[in-house]
């Protein structure tokens, strides 16, 4: 903030504590307020302000005439080099970091103004990241409000300064308290850099009271309605048991987060043994009453709490079977309750079912919500939220995409053994390639999974959550840009992913993206 803003708003406030002063003394005595600054102070202040502005240079974007002002430099611009700064912003639309972006770029490429108004939609040169950097130290076109450029007044005037000075101290306000929210984050979030070391251990390490939010969200019925009523679900896990009962008959089966006894139930109707159905949330004391209603408690035996603490009336089985599978396969970390149970509980020749499991990705070509998820915060009713978009894009959207909007052939980037797989090797590093089959632009990145039931299986039984396939309660993980990638059909973008932990909150996800030059990390929670 300049020193001749500073003393502006001085004066304001010795004004405003007078007015309040007259106030307060109707109500009675009030003590004294002792005056902010005295004449010896305005007048330092002054000349310090005096010396400031004579000290100023400008120095011109396109040649090296120093000015003495910025609105003396645009004028320069105008009239020497026959281009408007202040059109330029109009043009693109340009918000406060689109106008700095954009004049790091001119000093940094040293662009001519040829090139620079010949710039039309699409995206801008200017659009990355790296340009956020000042190109000049000390840059007077920096320092000035984006929104004068469109008005009357000009950037010398008192007015224009004033508001700077309280734009300022908003601006001051915002960042302090960015910088506390990400002091909170730091710990849990690596944001926008490598990930190459294990962020989390398996959620077996949570106290039971450090996951208790995750269980409660389990002892609803709505959750267990919804996951019931998903056909594609519940149907795979059906066919899958009701379709090899050569695998079931007279073995024992350890069912992982029961929930509502559901797939304990055709297991023992696949013709079990014994069945063994664990879950910690409430919903279990539904399950209880469910088993006993259908006649099957002397197959079925329900405990409650954490497979991880409990304790097993028998010493090994024969099958585990989970419906562990969270947004984007791995969110809620419920594998890991699984891999638990596999190494402490499953006979040597035993099965884990679904036994495989991969994740894909592909590119989405969707401007409509595109505009309606990033692009809305450019013009809310009229004013601009660039914070809020930048808020926004780190948070994966968890959605059904229309078949349509997917505009590359799908990607493998991970493929798992239930039986074989390591807690280490459910964070991992992955490099693709987009295979683009659309003129259009990459707006965001999808992620599905597909399940399978194969091993030793008669009938086997897959089921994917693809955009081209029956949607399930599982939905996409979509995971937008926030500048759209022009892409022809025939395009590969190359690209790498980075899964792992949430360091704070095991069940949560972070991901890092990067395709091309761009790279952005997201939470999955």
């Amino acid at each position: 903030m300049c020193w001749f803003a500073i003393h502006i708003k001085l004066k304001e406030e010795e004004e405003e504590k007078s007015k309040m002063a007259e106030y307060t003394d109707l109500g009675g005595a009030a003590d004294e307020v002792p005056e902010l600054s005295d004449s010896e102070d305005e007048d330092q202040w002054m000349e310090e302000e005096d010396e400031h502005e004579t000290a100023e240079r400008v120095l011109c974007l396109f040649c090296d005439r120093c000015l003495r002002s910025v609105s003396e430099t645009f004028h320069h611009c105008q009239a020497d080099h026959g281009i408007s700064i202040a059109d330029l912003v109009k043009k693109h639309r340009l918000d406060d970091y689109g106008y700095i972006k954009m004049i790091n770029y001119i000093r940094t490429a040293k662009c001519s103004t040829v090139s620079l108004a010949s710039c039309s939609g699409g995206v801008l040169p200017w659009s990355g990241d790296e340009y956020m950097k000042p190109a000049l130290p000390d840059d007077a076109l920096l320092q000035i409000d984006v929104a004068e450029l469109g008005g009357d007044a000009s950037c010398d005037d008192v007015s224009v300064w004033v508001r700077r000075a309280q734009q300022a101290e908003e601006n001051l306000s915002r960042a302090m308290e960015d910088l506390r929210k990400l002091k909170m984050l730091a710990q849990g979030l690596v944001l926008n850099s490598d990930v190459t070391q294990k962020c989390a251990g398996s959620v077996a390490e949570l106290r039971e009271d450090e996951d208790e939010a995750y269980f409660s969200s389990y002892g609803h019925y709505s959750i267990h309605e919804e996951m019931l009523k998903d056909k594609v679900r519940t149907e795979s896990y059906r066919d899958f048991m009701y379709g090899n009962p050569d695998l079931f008959k007279d073995k024992v089966v350890l069912d992982v987060g029961c929930g509502t006894g559901i797939l304990s139930m055709f297991a023992a109707s696949s013709g079990a043994k014994k069945v063994i159905g664990v879950d910690q949330s409430e919903i279990i004391y539904h399950a209880m009453d469910i088993v006993r209603t259908n006649h099957l408690e002397d197959t079925i035996t329900l405990i409650k709490g954490r497979i991880e603490e409990v304790e097993l009336p028998v010493e090994k089985v024969d099958i585990i079977i989970s419906e562990w599978m969270g947004y984007f396969l791995l969110f809620e970390s419920m594998l890991d309750s699984v891999i638990f149970a596999r190494g402490r509980y499953l006979a040597e020749r035993g099965s884990v079912y679904p036994d495989r499991c991969s994740i894909s990705l592909a590119a989405v070509g969707d401007a409509e919500k595109h505009r309606g998820h990033i692009a809305f915060w450019d013009d809310v009713y009229g004013f601009k939220m660039p914070c809020m978009k930048k808020a926004v894009i780190p948070e994966a959207v968890v959605e059904v995409l229309k078949a349509e909007t997917v505009i590359s052939e799908p990607t493998v980037i991970r493929t798992m053994d239930c039986n074989t797989v390591t807690l280490e090797e459910l964070e991992f590093t992955a490099d693709f390639t987009l295979k683009i089959t659309a003129n259009t632009f990459c707006t965001a990145v999808v992620g599905y999974f597909d399940i399978f039931f194969d091993r030793d299986c008669t009938n086997k039984v897959m089921f994917s959550t693809s955009p081209h396939c029956t949607k399930t309660h599982w939905k996409q993980t979509v995971f937008f840009l926030e500048n759209p990638i022009p892409v022809q059909s025939g395009d590969e973008l190359p690209g790498r992913i980075t899964v792992c932990k949430n360091k704070k909150d095991p069940r949560a996800l972070i991901i890092t993206l990067n395709i091309s030059d761009w790279k952005q990390t997201y939470c999955v929670q």
